[in-house]
């Protein structure tokens, strides 16, 4: 996000944080959020109304409570009031904030029952099983797969497999992409997994499977390198370029060319 938008963010979140500190429901503010979140994505006015930087922000979240008030709880209503009372540069960067404190919200969910782990690793792992099998992949991304199919096939991949948790936000990422590949979607919600637990999240790629002192001392590395906890999430591929290959974030790191972990990368290959 840039501009006015960075700083509208932050106020929704730390509204959505007071919410969930009272006496929100997590799994219920979520569901209202993302209706809310389909509702302004599918009403260009509304969206422009709402989004609207010359507009008072006074009058924006007058018009937010009008219109959802009586249709979602009091706790979404106050929250989804904050949002459109923000100043966005653009109209998709408040939509874009609705959705992530959605998806916020059945994360935190999953902490507060102590399955966060649980839910960003099904997510990882589902998100790679559809990589790798094109005919799925094009069935969950088609438009001509209407979008109770889609969730009907997510459901039978997981359910009774996976946490709820997991079962509903992979249902969304197909149910309602908002203009994305689901890989991108997917990735948008690791990221919010991963910053929820305040941990990073690192895709390691291999050419040969790690042993448990391998993955220990690549994590420290990265670890001191970053300055705050990471997780490794391991993908096996024979091709990778120099052995391994690593992403945090938007960051690549490709183990035969990065000076700065070239230690580590030795410790990983053992040469």
């Amino acid at each position: 996000m840039r501009g006015s938008s960075r700083g509208a963010a932050r106020a929704s979140q730390e509204a959505f944080d007071a919410a969930l500190a009272g006496s929100a429901d997590g799994t219920t503010l979520a569901e209202e959020l993302f209706a809310v979140t389909s509702v302004v994505d599918g009403n260009a006015s509304l969206r422009r109304a709402l989004a609207d930087p010359s507009r008072d922000g006074e009058a924006k979240a007058g018009l937010a409570r009008s219109l959802f008030g009586g249709r979602v709880g009091q706790a979404t209503s106050d929250l989804v009031a904050t949002v459109a009372g923000q100043r966005w540069a653009a109209e998709r960067d408040m939509s874009d904030t609705l959705e992530s404190l959605a998806v916020q919200a059945l994360l935190a969910n999953a902490e507060g029952t102590g399955r966060i782990d649980r839910v960003e690793d099904e997510l990882f792992r589902f998100e790679r099983i559809v990589a790798a099998d094109p005919a799925l992949r094009d069935t969950l991304s088609s438009r001509n797969t209407d979008a109770d199919g889609k969730a009907g096939l997510v459901r039978t991949l997981l359910e009774s497999k996976a946490a709820p948790e997991t079962v509903r936000l992979a249902e969304q990422a197909v149910r309602v992409p908002r203009g994305r590949r689901l890989d991108r979607v997917m990735e948008a919600y690791l990221e919010l997994a991963s910053r929820r637990r305040d941990e990073l999240t690192a895709l390691v790629t291999v050419a040969a499977p790690l042993e448990e002192q391998q993955s220990a001392r690549l994590r420290s590395a990265l670890e001191k390198h970053y300055g705050k906890a990471v997780t490794l999430q391991v993908v096996q591929d024979p091709t990778v370029m120099g052995g391994i290959r690593v992403q945090v974030g938007d960051e690549v790191v490709d183990g035969t060319v990065l000076r700065r972990l070239e230690e580590a990368r030795r410790h990983v290959t053992g040469g």
